[in-house]
């Protein structure tokens, strides 16, 4: 009898460990799931959420480290913008209406900044890029591709879903000569255009 009592209580010591065991991967599971809707964003496109990978740089912290390919196939990063003012504009492709609408208005505006260079940045190959500005006549703005970078993860501005899985979204990010971020746009709608004024604003 004894030996009896001994063995049911070892087998319901076993269960509570074994449920024990699956509630705390269930909490952690659950608490995964959280801090990865908190980490990233959500726009729309055309009405329909589309997730993003994370936040943009914070207003008043330093840029952070990235690597771009401009049209020369050079990779640039950090150091190549110190001292300068610098506007990223931000988007899917070159090949999109809006996309296209922002980088004309953006020369458009590049004109009269002092020592402010403007990026149009996208996952679009560099030859793409080059080939719209140089048959557009843009010469005000530079572009530069994420294609092999991480300049998306570092933005946090890559599109996690939907059709545009695997391009960027459609942001504004601007710092000065230091490297400082003054101000950032993560536009609610992809299919809208940025706020132009507010990023102009925001170097006065």
């Amino acid at each position: 009898m004894a030996s009896k009592k001994k063995t049911k209580k070892k087998a319901a010591k076993k269960s509570k460990k074994k449920s024990a065991k699956k509630s705390g991967k269930k909490v952690a599971k659950s608490s995964k799931k959280k801090s990865a809707k908190k980490s990233g964003s959500t726009v729309t496109l055309g009405g329909n959420p589309v997730s993003v990978s994370g936040k943009l740089p914070a207003t008043g912290k330093t840029l952070p480290k990235f690597s771009l390919t401009t049209s020369a196939l050079q990779d640039i990063g950090n150091k190549d913008i110190a001292g300068k003012r610098v506007i990223f504009n931000i988007f899917p492709s070159i090949d999109t209406p809006t996309c296209a609408t922002s980088t004309r208005k953006f020369n458009e505006l590049a004109a009269s900044l002092q020592n402010t260079e403007v990026y149009c940045v996208s996952a679009d190959l560099p030859f793409a890029q080059g080939r719209f500005c140089g048959t557009e006549g843009l010469s005000n703005v530079k572009t530069a591709s994420s294609f092999r970078s991480n300049f998306g993860a570092a933005f946090g501005v890559n599109l996690t879903n939907s059709v545009l899985k695997g391009v960027l979204a459609r942001a504004v990010v601007v710092a000065d000569e230091k490297g400082k971020v003054l101000h950032t746009e993560l536009v609610g709608e992809i299919a809208n255009e940025p706020n132009y004024d507010a990023a102009i604003n925001s170097l006065r």
